[in-house]
């Protein structure tokens, strides 16, 4: 797309210093990990009974907000997208990375390890138990045939268009604006200025702000690096007979911090890049792989059905609130997971997205990586939901005895060369974690230093004080994995507090960027001016 003349005209602007406590994030954010590896090592029942309570509360009070904050962020980053504003092209006339580089950094960070955690396991756990929403309109008893679609479209809602766009289509291109047209750093209390100006920039506040943030992608980073643990060993004690112990999944973790570690301090030009382009063509290998050996008709129609269902039902889904305790553990808690990762995600996003057009970023966030990731749950996912029809339990049984890890074996076992899938999976399932943990501890240096390029050695501590986290909880028991996953549906509340002014804000912005003017707050209102006519 060419450039406005507007936005081709401005020019990166040397970034304000500010007064920015990154000692103080640190040193917050520490204790954070500190006190919660205390209290898991002191007492675990405690720790899990106090993470019960307040994900009870968060759940409770936020869940209809943070539907209705996730439905409006999607609506609002596609009309941009389509009006006159989408073709403004923010921080540079040139793309900083080519489509392919800057395609595969989002879908493989911001996919994770829920790219095979989830895509196998949770169509058939929709598929045995059908959702509320579907078994009340259809009747549908959960393992028939009937239950199949429901079960996809209801997976692709949770790993659809909402999820995605929370991650950075609206957020990531006012972080641009604010960053590359007005040199504020790239920090999460940036996405305050509009609301509260400088004020939020300095001082005690922005380092709280950024705290709520940092320690909202600690939870959602250690607990995949910790479950990835648990996955790999299962694996290596069903294809090579391993024995199982304590041990194992902490010695998984050992060989896997290198790879991310490495990555993150290489950078976004080299190591990010590179193990993001290499985890793609992965994917895409096994998926061509499975759609052409494995049950073709049925994961195309499954595809084609669910996304139809998924549309046709993306409000009634998107506000559906009768069965409060179904929806905390599924729809509510992906959705306090998923705004947890918004802030940073965003910083990410707006990181790599220079030079890019506002349409491009919300069409990439917000169609193209959702339309992907369902394709991806329809091709394993339906081939789970495909093989348990064959034969009934092939999937599910060993997903009901243990959990997210049975699944993706029990699938990949049950295709052609299956013990050779099922490493490639093991393998994908590995270098999808890596590429979170890397551009995550890139991005939290990023939010504790000055400038585009953290330093070395704060990479370095931080990738090693996600990878010790989670080793310390692995050892303890998946119990406490499983209390720091919930954590963040707990730190989602004031996260989605920090979102929520993007909805009016990041349209604002754009129009002034597209009249020509910068993005300029009236820090005594508080408000941006209006444009000029």
């Amino acid at each position: 797309m060419a450039d406005t003349p507007q936005a081709a005209s401005h020019q990166y602007v040397p970034e304000r210093q500010v007064r920015g406590n990154e000692r103080a994030v640190m040193l917050l954010s520490g204790s954070f990990v500190l006190a919660f590896i205390g209290l898991a090592a002191l007492d675990l029942d405690a720790l899990s009974r106090i993470v019960d309570t307040s994900f009870g509360y968060a759940t409770q009070y936020f869940g209809a907000y943070w539907q209705l904050l996730m439905l409006a962020t999607f609506l609002v980053a596609l009309v941009m997208a389509f009006s006159p504003l989408g073709r403004l092209r923010v921080g540079s006339s040139t793309p900083d990375y080519g489509n392919f580089s800057w395609l595969a950094m989002i879908m493989a960070t911001l996919l994770a390890g829920g790219g095979v955690f989830w895509a196998a396991a949770e169509p058939i756990a929709h598929f045995v138990d059908t959702p509320p929403l579907f078994a009340a309109r259809l009747g549908i008893e959960g393992g028939e045939e009937g239950a199949a679609v429901p079960a996809l479209a209801q997976s692709f809602m949770h790993w659809g268009f909402l999820a995605w766009s929370i991650l950075g289509a609206l957020t990531g291109g006012m972080l641009m604006q604010l960053h590359y047209h007005r040199g504020w750093p790239l920090k999460p209390r940036t996405l305050l200025y509009p609301v509260l100006g400088e004020r939020v920039m300095h001082g005690l506040p922005g380092a709280l702000v950024d705290t709520f943030c940092v320690i909202a992608v600690v939870a959602g980073t250690v607990g995949p690096l910790g479950f990835l643990g648990f996955q790999v060993a299962y694996g290596l004690t069903a294809l090579f007979g391993i024995p199982e112990s304590t041990w194992l999944p902490a010695a998984v973790l050992l060989g896997v911090i290198p790879i991310y570690l490495f990555s993150a301090i290489t950078g976004l030009d080299r190591g990010i890049r590179l193990l993001s382009r290499f985890n793609v063509v992965l994917a895409l290998f096994l998926a061509a792989f499975i759609l052409v050996l494995g049950p073709t008709a049925f994961i195309v129609d499954g595809f084609v059905q669910g996304m139809g269902t998924y549309v046709d039902n993306l409000l009634p889904m998107a506000t559906f609130r009768e069965d409060p305790a179904w929806l905390d553990w599924w729809t509510v808690f992906f959705w306090g997971w998923f705004i947890g990762y918004g802030p940073l995600m965003a910083i990410f996003v707006a990181r790599i997205s220079r030079g890019r057009t506002i349409r491009q970023i919300v069409l990439a966030m917000s169609v193209l990586a959702p339309v992907a990731t369902c394709f991806w749950f329809a091709i394993v996912g339906g081939s789970g939901i495909a093989f348990e029809l064959a034969n009934a339990g092939a999937v599910s049984g060993p997903y009901n005895e243990a959990g997210l890890p049975a699944a993706m074996m029990a699938i990949a076992q049950q295709l052609p060369m299956g013990s050779v899938i099922a490493v490639l999976f093991l393998v994908l399932t590995t270098i999808f974690v890596a590429t979170t943990s890397d551009s995550m501890t890139y991005t939290i240096s990023l939010t504790m230093s000055e400038g585009d390029e953290p330093p070395t050695w704060l990479r370095v501590f931080w990738g090693l004080v996600l990878g010790v986290m989670a080793m310390i909880l692995m050892l303890m028991g998946k119990g406490s994995i499983t209390a720091l996953q919930s954590f963040i549906v707990v730190t989602a509340v004031p996260v989605s507090l920090i979102l929520l002014p993007s909805l009016w804000y990041a349209p604002r912005m754009a129009m002034h960027l597209a009249d020509g003017d910068e993005p300029v707050i009236d820090n005594e209102a508080g408000t941006i001016p209006p444009p000029r006519r």
